[in-house]
């Protein structure tokens, strides 16, 4: 018996959970989205997980997890028609653009959907967060894609959570500051206990960054 996402949805908020997190179905919603607009058919039928339990639990419940990965590519008219960026880390043969391809099945599958389009039909569908990982920049340590999130900021109005590549506390002060993205997350650095979670609390208050205190307050400079 396959359950509906929205009853799914219903027992993790009646058990305690604030927000439910779509991966893979969002993308499939976002393709059907912007197939119904190209038809001329209304966009919105609600028969997409994010619509229903959106309605039912408000979009605040609701949060996409979207799991891009880049494709280099020489010209912008190499991407067909998906939205590129002129970045400053070239790719393997010196490409000057690349686009950020969505991927479902955990990244195991690339789709034909570029992140501006999943993130615009996914608030359009009315997802209240955007929670944004980057398959290139994952478990690197190097730091988080400014690029794909500062380009994902600009794309919505909705909060953006930033994902992926956080290797110091620095990484964490950086991606604020740059991208005024409202939230940041990370978990390898943690789990491995590179860096305790106090080391970066503590360097982000010294830079001026309000954050949540572990009584659930906000601790601000």
């Amino acid at each position: 018996h396959v359950w509906p996402a929205v009853q799914v949805a219903g027992e993790y908020f009646r058990s305690g959970a604030d927000k439910v997190s779509i991966g893979s179905d969002a993308v499939y919603a976002a393709e059907r989205y912007w197939q119904r607009k190209a038809e001329g058919q209304v966009p919105l039928d609600g028969s997409t997980a994010i619509e229903q339990i959106a309605e039912r639990y408000g979009r605040q419940a609701v949060v996409i997890s979207v799991d891009p990965r880049r494709v280099y590519v020489n010209t912008p008219e190499d991407a067909n028609g998906h939205h590129v960026i002129r970045t400053a880390f070239p790719g393997p043969n010196g490409e000057q653009y690349c686009w950020y391809q969505c991927t479902v099945k955990g990244g195991r599958e690339g789709r034909d959907t570029d992140v501006r389009q999943l993130v615009m039909a996914c608030e359009a569908l009315g997802a209240g967060e955007i929670l944004l990982n980057c398959m290139d920049k994952d478990g690197t340590n190097s730091g988080y894609d400014i690029e794909l999130i500062s380009d994902t900021k600009a794309a919505v109005s909705i909060p953006v959570i930033a994902s992926s590549g956080a290797g110091k506390p620095e990484h964490f002060a950086e991606v604020v500051e740059q991208t005024a993205v409202e939230a940041v997350l990370a978990a390898g650095i943690f789990h491995r206990r590179e860096v305790p979670i106090a080391a970066v609390k503590s360097y982000m208050r010294e830079q001026g960054i309000s954050i949540r205190s572990s009584e659930d307050g906000i601790e601000f400079p």
